[in-house]
């Protein structure tokens, strides 16, 4: 992977990085002020459910991070980046149940229009299959290891 990519990509990571603590420390807090009119069973919900989707993707660009810095490296066939695939998955796995999670929680009632629960339940669905993709792409790497691994003995 070259350089120039490796960088974009790590600018697009410490942007997004940047964003989610600005959203975490300023939008939040007036999220939780604009629902002070809601039943508290559903505001603190959603409070929590946003904020631990926050973290979900701030766990997911560090992994990420962390994993590119090994591709530069050339130490990305090591047990350490499976450590990290396996988190990537997980955070992403996690915020899939998030998805679904919120859209239960804004389901009953009539404050929240039907179809905005059915982008949540479509929205989790999407991102499990991303979490599936990335587990996938864990098998490729342990493949690829395994050859790099007979290569090196060969060689």
């Amino acid at each position: 992977m070259g350089s120039i990519t490796t960088t974009l990509l790590r600018l697009v990571l410490a942007g997004g990085l940047a964003g989610s603590l600005v959203v975490q420390a300023v939008l939040v807090p007036l999220l939780a002020a604009d629902l002070d009119d809601v039943d508290a069973a559903v505001r603190w919900p959603v409070v929590a459910i946003v904020v631990l989707g926050i973290v979900t993707i701030q766990v997911a660009m560090v992994c990420v991070w962390r994993l590119v810095t090994m591709v530069r490296g050339d130490t990305v066939f090591s047990d350490a980046a499976f450590r990290l695939v396996d988190v990537l998955i997980g955070a992403i796995a996690a915020a899939a149940v998030l998805a679904l999670a919120l859209g239960v929680v804004l389901a009953p009632g009539e404050d929240v229009a039907p179809g905005v629960v059915l982008l949540l339940g479509g929205l989790g669905v999407l991102v499990a299959g991303v979490a599936l993709t990335v587990l996938v792409m864990r098998a490729l790497l342990a493949q690829a290891t395994a050859m790099r691994t007979e290569l090196e003995a060969v060689i």
